[in-house]
């Protein structure tokens, strides 16, 4: 693993780690746990007001570079086998999972919600589907653009998030355009990022202290909620984004083994945390007749977070890669790898 992208990773396990925990949270919640209503809201609006904005701010950084590289028709080629790939593949082995075991979970799945992710993603799969849609139209955005235009763009981008909600977009625009501000943030952060490198330490606590007001004002004064979007999320989300990324750079002075892997492996996780996630509610509540709320958090997350990993050894140990990887790019990493092994 590179040294100067360890920070990224940091901040990916700390946004999985959060996702993890929010589905969890509102798995419990849903099965009539006895939760502390007013908590358990609180903690979860928190959560949403950044940890997925996180991910596609993430996703932006190198997307310049690389579309430099690939061109629009290869890098859109490419996120076909990394994204809209295992999108498909596991909505349809979580849904099925979740329609054959529908008597013990939250839930009532139909077939016809599994099969109709193509124009209505299901669960967590929104990201990569929404993700996909922003990859695609930035694509078409970026392509003739030079990095004067990374603030500019930044700020249209910004005026479509704020009124998304009043335009007549349909599903489709308010997946890309409730989403592509974060992404193009990730992109112009590329300008501010050897500042932030270098001032670490005094901008985590700047930024930690402006999201611990944030929130409160956010929350508790004006008792909002993350689904109201607009501006106020909007800013939120941004200085919730740079307390993370700043803290990761931090973070990134430090070498630990286990949340690096955590980082690396958010895509595994992602894909399959619901699932395991699901199962260890419904064995404690169900067969063991465990209600402890901490438990059942704890112990959630934990296995959330452990099975897909365990899940991803397994892949690899045995060669499943068409669980995450089309075929064909299986094929031609396999053929890269041998020819690097042989010289």
């Amino acid at each position: 693993m590179q040294e100067r992208n360890a920070w990224v990773d940091y901040a990916k396990a700390i946004g999985i780690i959060l996702v993890v925990y929010g589905h969890v949270a509102r798995g419990v919640f849903n099965a009539g746990l006895p939760m502390e209503e007013g908590k358990y809201l609180l903690v979860d609006s928190i959560i949403y007001t950044f940890h997925m904005p996180l991910f596609f701010f993430l996703s932006g950084l190198f997307f310049y570079d690389s579309l430099m590289k690939r061109g629009k028709t290869g890098l859109i080629v490419n996120k076909v086998d990394t994204i809209v790939y295992p999108f498909i593949v596991w909505s349809l082995l979580q849904g099925l999972t979740e329609v054959a075991l529908s008597n013990y979970t939250n839930g009532q799945v139909t077939l016809v919600q599994v099969f109709s992710l193509l124009w209505s993603p299901r669960a967590q799969f929104w990201f990569l589907y929404a993700l996909f849609l922003v990859f695609v139209v930035c694509s078409f955005v970026y392509a003739k653009a030079d990095r004067r235009y990374f603030l500019p763009i930044l700020l249209v981008f910004g005026v479509l998030y704020v009124f998304n909600q009043d335009l007549p977009m349909g599903n489709v625009g308010g997946f890309i355009f409730g989403n592509a501000i974060f992404f193009a943030l990730g992109v112009w952060f590329n300008e501010v990022k050897a500042f932030f490198l270098a001032r670490y330490v005094p901008l985590t606590l700047l930024f930690g202290t402006m999201f611990v007001i944030g929130q409160y004002l956010f929350h508790i004064t004006f008792g909002l909620n993350w689904e109201v979007g607009g501006l106020p999320v909007l800013v939120l989300a941004t200085v919730s984004i740079l307390f993370m990324i700043a803290l990761s750079m931090w973070l990134g002075q430090i070498r630990m083994e286990w949340l690096l892997f955590i980082g690396a492996s958010s895509m595994t996780i992602y894909l399959m945390h619901i699932l395991a996630g699901s199962g260890v509610r419904v064995i404690l509540s169900r067969f063991l007749g465990i209600d402890s709320i901490p438990v059942h958090l704890m112990v959630g997350t934990l296995i959330g977070l452990m099975a897909p990993l365990l899940a991803q050894v397994i892949i690899k140990r045995y060669n499943f890669y068409f669980l995450l990887t089309p075929p064909k790019l299986v094929s031609a990493t396999n053929l890269r790898m041998r020819r690097a092994l042989a010289n």
